[in-house]
């Protein structure tokens, strides 16, 4: 598979994201300059981690506006797969690719540590490698993680399967405790109404290596090769 990895000015996991795709699992990856509109060639985009431009105004925000964001909402309304994590979920938030907002973690905190993350829909392209309920050790980074969604749509949500991942403790319960940033049920993850979009807060090329710490987020770009 071919692999582009969308660079903003200010992104910081690009690097992590390509070496996760290239070097661990052996497939083509190519970073996209952000002023950059030609994307057909591509297989799957990533949304990288980062701070883009930033994050001035909030998170996302003025990354959604640049010139390669009308290209990637044109790839992904043709089926095309997008991944975005932290950062890019925060930028798919922003143009619309996903629901939902991103608001301040509830602590007021900058949260950077591992979580444990429960599987809740392994027939997508980004899980198919895990099975339903399984927990997976995976680190998170940020400051503006708390996901949030009216009560009606987060009910949409739910009965539609687009929650892919919720934060749970080690044996694989969402407790309160367990949630880092207050996000609204949990949620880690969600994806778009065709699945062929994937916004998460946790860095699955982060823990793509056991020498990171956990391999965990590896079986995300399995599934997406496979």
């Amino acid at each position: 598979m071919r692999f582009g990895v969308v660079v903003f000015p200010g992104s910081n996991c690009d690097t992590d994201s390509y070496n996760a795709i290239k070097n661990v699992c052996g497939q083509d990856a190519e970073y996209i300059w952000h002023k950059e509109k030609e994307l057909s060639d591509f297989d799957c985009l990533v949304l990288p981690g980062g701070f883009s431009y930033g994050d001035y105004l909030r998170s996302g925000a003025i990354a959604r506006f640049s010139p390669v964001m009308n290209s990637v909402e044109e790839y992904a309304k043709k089926g095309g797969l997008v991944l975005g994590i932290c950062n890019g979920f925060q930028v798919a938030l922003e143009s619309g690719l996903l629901p939902g907002a991103m608001r301040r973690n509830n602590s007021l905190e900058f949260r950077c540590m591992f979580v444990n993350i429960r599987v809740e829909n392994n027939k997508t392209p980004f899980t198919r490698k895990y099975k339903e309920g399984d927990v997976l050790k995976i680190p998170i980074a940020h400051g503006e993680g708390n996901y949030y969604i009216d009560e009606n749509e987060l009910q949409d949500l739910i009965a539609n399967d687009q929650v892919i991942f919720r934060y749970c403790d080690e044996s694989g319960e969402p407790t309160p405790e367990s949630n880092p940033n207050g996000s609204v049920y949990n949620i880690a993850g969600v994806c778009n109404e065709e699945f062929n979009v994937l916004g998460m807060m946790p860095h699955p090329e982060r823990a793509s290596e056991s020498v990171l710490g956990s391999a965990d987020g590896k079986g995300v770009f399995d599934s997406i090769v496979d």
